[in-house]
């Protein structure tokens, strides 16, 4: 069977918040993200403009079997916005998992988690960066 035609890219993330408020601020106030729809007062829709994040009430504990996720990111045009960044979410309290690096590729991150302890990545990729 021949492989359909490539995908436009991995765009929308859906995640499961028992912290739902300060995981929307989290995105909203922290990262910048726009609230693109609000339903209600259990989900959440965010966009930077060219992508969208589901946040979605969760009660109780997660569990055991459902889905893991390893890490988001989000995409910054240039090598010198990781380490803004670092310094914006350190100078927020916001836990800093791993300082900004370079990599092999010529990539450049660092790693943070969200309210709900989802390890989020900020990532200047040369082949996907606008610069």
């Amino acid at each position: 069977m021949k492989r359909p035609r490539p995908t436009a890219g991995l765009r929308h993330v859906a995640l499961h918040a028992r912290h739902f408020d300060a995981t929307l601020a989290f995105y909203r106030d922290v990262m910048g993200m726009a609230i693109e729809w609000q339903p209600d007062a259990d989900n959440c829709y965010l966009t930077s403009g060219t992508d969208n994040l589901a946040l979605h009430r969760a009660e109780g504990s997660p569990d055991a079997t459902g889905q893991r996720l390893d890490h988001i990111g989000f995409l910054v045009d240039r090598m010198d916005d990781v380490d803004d960044w670092h310094a914006f979410l350190s100078g927020h309290g916001v836990p800093i998992l791993h300082a900004p690096k370079t990599h092999r590729d010529g990539a450049r991150s660092c790693y943070c988690t969200d309210p709900e302890g989802t390890t989020v990545q900020i990532i200047y990729h040369p082949p996907l960066s606008r610069e």
